[in-house]
């Protein structure tokens, strides 16, 4: 049976917060379901979720990326909120998320901590660089306006979620969703949402630098996918300038003197020269298949969007018939 709201915690260790997460989005939220998604804790994080009042579910596959695909897969519902289980994030925030999916259609919400007390809070400096450079990089390639890329605290509609393929196995995920969202042109909405930093005894599971490498390639990794005619033609006009460069000399000799005493650098310049050129072609290739691919997704949203009616009217009749 869908839900009406659903709430999804993925969990790895958290039991010194978890149930004050449990019972705050509880009391915000009264009618919505709890998922707390255990990730293999060690110290009783799904027993205390469970007696908190939460449906617990386990995934076995290390990563937050393998949680969230277990949740997307398992849980149907009209609306989804996720949410980390370390408590820094209010609960008093997720009632207006859920209206911005429910009430004006939005698929992806998205909570913005660092337009508020983010990095007055955050104790961890690189945490704060990275922050703001993923935004930089993510807004500037992408041409978007999302206020905070690697937030945990978003709301989703069903088509997103069901539309969503879910590749990335850890912390990345954030930002492969809201490419996502971004590409596949979405309503994406930004609320404002206050960051209170972890209490003593919690610990980040987030490795600042090598979730920060990876969250960077998954950027680089997903431009290219997402936008393979830029990819590949700044890497073509990369190298035809090198080639240029090198090969200017060369001719200008040739053009006065009628003579080429440098053939190996004339040479390797027309070898780069043809890496270019089958770069920009594998670009204009790609950028094809690319558009494709979106009217193929397009066709699948439509698709989605026909089960969710089918589902949603079932669910009623269901509910109906309970109450009668």
């Amino acid at each position: 049976m869908k839900d009406r709201i659903a709430v999804l915690i993925p969990c790895y260790n958290e039991s010194r917060t978890i149930e004050k997460v449990v019972r705050d989005f509880r009391r915000a939220l009264p009618d919505a379901a709890i998922y707390v998604y255990d990730n293999n804790s060690s110290d009783g994080t799904g027993e205390i979720a469970l007696h908190a009042g939460a449906v617990v579910r386990r995934e076995r596959m290390q990563g937050k990326g393998n949680v969230i695909r277990r949740m997307f897969r398992e849980i149907d519902a009209d609306c989804y909120i996720m949410v980390d289980g370390d408590d820094t994030y209010p609960a008093e925030d997720a009632p207006q998320m859920a209206r911005l999916v429910l009430e004006e259609q939005a698929d992806m919400v998205v909570g913005d901590r660092l337009s508020s007390t983010y990095f007055t809070e955050n104790k961890r400096p690189f945490h704060n660089m990275g922050n703001g450079l993923v935004r930089l990089c993510i807004n500037r390639l992408f041409k978007s306006d999302i206020k905070d890329i690697m937030t945990g605290y978003r709301a989703f509609s069903y088509p997103f979620v069901k539309t969503y393929p879910v590749l990335s196995k850890g912390f990345e995920i954030e930002t492969d969703m809201t490419i996502h969202a971004i590409n596949r042109n979405m309503q994406v909405r930004n609320i404002i949402i206050s960051y209170r930093d972890r209490p003593d005894g919690s610990v980040s599971k987030l490795n600042t630098y090598q979730d920060g490498a990876k969250v960077l390639l998954t950027i680089a990794k997903l431009y290219k996918n997402y936008k393979p005619f830029a990819f590949f033609g700044i890497l073509a006009l990369l190298l035809a300038a090198v080639s240029a460069i090198f090969i200017l000399p060369v001719l200008m000799e040739f053009f006065s003197t009628g003579l080429v005493p440098r053939f190996p650098t004339l040479i390797a310049c027309c070898v780069v020269l043809l890496a270019a050129l089958l770069l920009f072609i594998a670009g204009l290739i790609l950028s094809t298949l690319q558009e494709k691919d979106k009217r193929d997704f397009e066709f699948q949203l439509q698709q989605v969007s026909h089960q969710y009616r089918m589902l949603s009217q079932a669910s009623g009749e269901s509910r109906r018939a309970s109450a009668s």
